[in-house]
């Protein structure tokens, strides 16, 4: 099942996001390796981040999401989560 992290910067996202981002990647290139991860970046209007995901479950998801560097360390100051369907481009769980 996929899931979209909408991680929001709290007000010191900015100057914190350099400190935290190899922790961040690391965590993330983890998650990649289980092929969990589908697409991760920040959105250009600096309010935040997008990170699109593969689990077996929302708590799954919500755990990973908690225990990032960035919302341990205030870059985020909200993360909200999505379930999400693929429709484009079509995959096997497209309908």
């Amino acid at each position: 099942m996929k899931f979209v992290i909408l991680g929001k910067d709290g007000p010191e996202g900015a100057q914190k996001r350099p400190l935290y981002r190899p922790a961040h990647l690391q965590r993330l290139e983890a998650w990649a390796q289980q092929g969990k991860v589908i697409l991760a970046g920040p959105l250009t209007d600096t309010t935040g981040s997008l990170i699109v995901v593969e689990a077996e479950s929302l708590e799954e998801v919500q755990t990973f999401a908690k225990e990032d560097p960035y919302t341990i360390h205030g870059v985020f100051q909200e993360i909200t989560i999505h379930p999400f369907l693929q429709v484009f481009p079509k995959t096997n769980d497209s309908p």
